[in-house]
């Protein structure tokens, strides 16, 4: 095997081992906590999640034994049916993508009118949308006989070999997919993130304002607390930056390369190197690993979920271990009332502020 080849194994090994977990703890977590069922984005992140799962059971492995194998490693009727999952869920995940960035510019923009605005039964339309859509262009693909062994990619998917005899509707079929997909999430995050971002920055703003007031009138207040308070300011205003950017900025990282490639291979007279078109997909699966970590568990009711359920396999109490951690502190008792004083001051907060700048 080329060291390519194998880079690209490991690399899709990796993200097959990754995503599985990944996502089944978000599973998890959608199942043993309530609360999380009861909000509307779960059921979005609970499509994605659905769809990752299934891309990493079955076209994932097919990929790595194609890229060991150096050819089809199933029949043609079998590598039908991975190639028309490949379509449907890479669609689908996108979509959900759409309407998850969707439900936070409205709970963002207009908070007070989110819950009549955004219902479990708007919700529910916006999947029966996103699967319609994801079916439509599949069972094309499909009937068309459009899917089949790809060794550019080396995965079941569309295959322009098999379309020979309709180059031109092929075309079209292809820039309408990548069209209404790609090109329409990708903008639908950038407008509505965007938008997120202008609100968030609009709130820090304000509450740095209030801090700032606040340590203007404190006059005696401790150096180390009021340095505390400024770079509690600093980092609030870089956390929406990062998250916005998180969220757009996996999305294009992860599938631009590989609808560059596809719009590029319909038009280009010279053949594509294989190993850019190998690199291209493990792009596209590293976003279903990436994934639960993004919108899932690095948020603060996942990771108490996390925390909780850990807990309880392990048979730790929550409470005992915190105490344990306050106990372990040296020299907190031994403080003099004055610095207890200046430490206990903090920086005036804004709940709906603070709840977007996170």
């Amino acid at each position: 095997m080329h060291t390519a080849d194998i880079a690209a194994s490991v690399v899709v090994l990796g993200t097959i081992v990754v995503s599985l977990l990944s996502n089944v703890v978000v599973l998890i977590c959608f199942l043993y906590n309530p609360e999380i069922r009861k909000q509307v984005p779960g059921l979005f992140i609970l499509n994605l999640t659905f769809c990752n799962l299934l891309l990493s059971v079955s076209n994932m492995p097919l990929t790595l034994a194609g890229i060991i194998t150096k050819g089809n490693p199933g029949g043609s009727g079998f590598c039908q049916t991975v190639g028309f999952l490949d379509t449907f869920l890479t669609t689908n995940s996108m979509l959900s993508m759409a309407a998850l960035s969707i439900d936070r510019w409205v709970a963002v923009v207009f908070p007070l009118s989110y819950h009549s605005r955004i219902r479990h039964r708007d919700a529910v339309i916006a999947l029966v949308y996103t699967w319609t859509h994801s079916l439509c262009f599949s069972a094309v693909a499909t009937c068309r006989s459009w899917l089949g062994y790809h060794h550019l990619y080396a995965s079941c998917t569309l295959c322009s070999v098999r379309a020979n005899g309709a180059g031109t509707q092929f075309i079209i079929f292809t820039v309408l997919l990548h069209s209404l997909t790609f090109l329409l999430t990708l903008i639908v995050l950038c407008v509505t993130y965007l938008k997120v971002l202008k609100v968030a920055r609009f709130h820090c703003k304000r509450i740095d304002v209030i801090t700032m007031q606040t340590l203007v009138l404190l006059v005696d207040i401790h150096p180390s607390v009021r340095q505390r308070c400024l770079d509690e300011q600093k980092r609030r205003r870089q956390r929406a930056t990062k998250k916005i950017s998180t969220f757009i900025g996996t999305f294009v990282v992860c599938f631009t390369p590989y609808v560059i490639t596809r719009i590029v291979e319909l038009f280009s007279p010279g053949p594509i190197s294989p190993h850019w078109g190998v690199l291209s997909k493990c792009l596209a699966y590293i976003k279903a690993a990436s994934d639960p970590f993004v919108y899932s568990l690095l948020r603060h009711q996942y990771r108490k979920t996390c925390s909780h359920l850990a807990n309880k396999v392990l048979k730790r109490s929550p409470l005992n271990s915190s105490s344990r951690r306050v106990e372990n502190r040296p020299g907190r008792s031994n403080t003099n009332s004055t610095t207890t004083t200046n430490n206990d001051v903090q920086p005036p907060t804004n709940k709906t502020g603070d709840k977007i700048c996170e």
